[in-house]
């Protein structure tokens, strides 16, 4: 799908920051939109799902169980 969304549960990333699950939000708002950057009349809309997406990666990082190795609070700084 997008190629440039990196996996952000470990062990793949050992440290996920808030920036990084922001970034991932914004490259997959961008792939299913169709557009790097909104016109005006759809900056609220793309604003809003860009945040929506990035709650939802840091509650499923934060919920995520990893075989072997525990559930790891994520670190968010």
């Amino acid at each position: 799908m997008c190629r440039s969304i990196k996996t952000l549960r470990e062990p793949y990333a050992p440290e996920v920051t808030q920036a990084d699950i922001e970034a991932a939000a914004l490259q997959y708002v961008r792939k299913i939109s169709g557009f790097r950057a909104p016109a005006p009349h759809n900056a609220a809309a793309f604003d809003a799902a860009v945040a929506a997406v990035a709650e939802a990666t840091a509650t499923l990082l934060d919920q995520l169980v990893v075989r072997g190795g525990g559930r790891q609070p994520a670190d968010r700084s």
